[in-house]
């Protein structure tokens, strides 16, 4: 899986990079915001990234910012990082469209945990993307009717696309997922049943 680090200085850049190989990730560099933005804004972005908060041209709260607005069904799951530690910041960071917020000097374990966390989460997602794309190809196999049906006006058949005509019991469930049971309204057995009866009384 690929994973983006933003980070301008270029130690915690490379110990950052040798982490997550390790942890067998595929490691793709930027030094500043925009540089990150853009990466992010790709149709085969990374799902996860680790920004630093100050970075040249763009911080890493305007890119969790911007990356938000970015409208996609499959979010990356980004981690700030970040030496400010105060309340107010780990709020405004959060806030800004952070999942993760971890502050320096961080410990290498504690980071590594925080980036599975941030997998399982991507994992979750995409898993729960292919339940919907399953749901929405059920959905289009649902058989509808729309539009005019022609009937004829006398023995109430219908004609289908391929001008043959059918018993409307038969048309809607070749159309629809509807099944029929089938009576006697009471009108028709006034008119055909009742006199029948009548007849078998005499």
């Amino acid at each position: 899986m690929k994973l983006l680090i933003a980070e301008d200085d270029a130690m915690s850049q490379i110990m950052l990079k040798a982490m997550v190989a390790k942890a067998g990730y595929d490691p793709i560099l930027t030094g500043d915001g925009l540089s990150a933005y853009e990466v992010l804004g790709k149709p085969d972005a990374p799902k996860l990234a680790i920004l630093d908060w100050m970075m040249p041209g763009m911080d890493g709260v305007e890119v969790c910012r911007k990356v938000r607005e970015i409208n996609t069904s499959d979010p990356p799951y980004l981690i700030l990082l970040t030496s400010r530690d105060n309340r107010e910041d780990i709020v405004k960071g959060l806030k800004s469209g952070a999942n993760d917020y971890i502050v320096k000097p961080y410990d290498v374990e504690e980071l590594q945990v925080r980036i599975g966390v941030g997998r399982k989460v991507i994992d979750l997602q995409a898993s729960l993307a292919g339940r919907i794309a399953e749901l929405q190809a059920a959905m289009s196999q649902i058989k509808t009717l729309q539009g005019i049906l022609p009937i004829c006006m006398y023995c109430k058949k219908i004609r289908d696309d391929k001008q043959y005509w059918q018993q409307v019991e038969s048309y809607v469930s070749t159309h629809t997922e509807a099944q029929f049971s089938h009576g006697v309204c009471p009108d028709c057995y006034k008119k055909y049943l009742q006199p029948e009866l009548d007849k078998l009384k005499k």
